[in-house]
């Protein structure tokens, strides 16, 4: 059999949740590689599957078992990739190795499964139509800070994560740099016993947080920023004046502009040529 990485995605509470396809992957693989062999092995042993070795693939040693691990796929074996739930590579280990199986030729299978930020989303409330997926904010300086204000300036719906006993500070951040009127969802224990969706504003989420202190795996969801409006002409041409002045030819201005300020470059073009 031709050597491969099969990603295989997980439950992320619900046994229930994992897929004939997904448990055939691990039963078949010649090694998994997974962040925690006891949170892997459970698993394994409450599907009834017999598998190979074990592999611990997490935050600290991704880095030197990747080669180890292409290597062996090169060899003809066959290795699963596993997080501890969800789609591996998603706020979890496995981006590295998966770019290392590409960059090495190795064929890279992924086996779709369950995944909270995505589950979060759908139940939010929120669009859905655009969003993206920015994982855990840093946690204190300037990097929290710059996070912070792109955030609040994303017009997508922005999913993050958190820990519960971050889940209060980090939401008051976010009222202050969104401003607390911003709709938002969190969502706790997703397929779990004590699944729970709170929805309302970052003000209100934040008093909540305070109150209700929950625990368990949590996914912050947020409404995206409301679209700018659109800068009138003397705007345009005040920022045109502006950029020409740095020696710009009046068509890499006019792109500069548009791209800036959200315009049309046909629009920034015929403003700098205009009288």
């Amino acid at each position: 059999m031709t050597g491969r990485l099969v990603v295989v995605g997980t439950p992320i509470g619900n046994l229930g949740d994992c897929s004939p396809r997904a448990a055939d992957a691990l039963r078949t693989a010649d090694r998994i590689a997974c962040e925690d062999t006891r949170r892997t092995g459970k698993l394994t042993t409450l599907l009834g599957i017999e598998h190979g070795p074990l592999v611990v693939l997490n935050d600290h040693t991704e880095a030197v078992r990747a080669d180890d691990l292409v290597a062996a796929m090169l060899d003809g074996q066959v290795v699963a990739l596993v997080s501890d739930a969800g789609m591996p590579g998603i706020a979890d280990p496995g981006e590295r190795l998966v770019a290392s199986a590409v960059a090495a030729g190795v064929p890279v299978e992924v086996v779709p499964g369950p995944t909270a930020p995505i589950a979060a989303l759908v139940a939010s409330g929120l669009p859905t139509a655009r969003f993206v997926v920015d994982g855990f904010l840093p946690r204190k300086g300037s990097a929290r800070t710059r996070r912070l204000a792109e955030v609040a300036g994303e017009v997508r719906t922005v999913v993050l994560l958190e820990a519960p006993h971050r889940l209060g500070g980090t939401l008051e951040d976010l009222a202050a740099a969104c401003g607390g009127d911003r709709r938002v969802a969190v969502a706790r224990e997703l397929t779990k016993l004590h699944e729970e969706i709170w929805r309302g504003t970052l003000a209100d989420a934040a008093a909540w947080a305070e109150a209700a202190t929950p625990r368990g795996e949590l996914v912050i969801v947020i409404a995206g920023a409301p679209p700018r409006g659109e800068p009138d002409d003397d705007a345009v041409r005040a920022a045109l004046a502006e950029a020409m002045a740095t020696g710009l030819r009046t068509k890499d201005a006019a792109s500069e502009v548009a791209e800036r300020l959200g315009i049309s470059r046909r629009r920034a073009y015929e403003l700098a040529t205009s009288t």
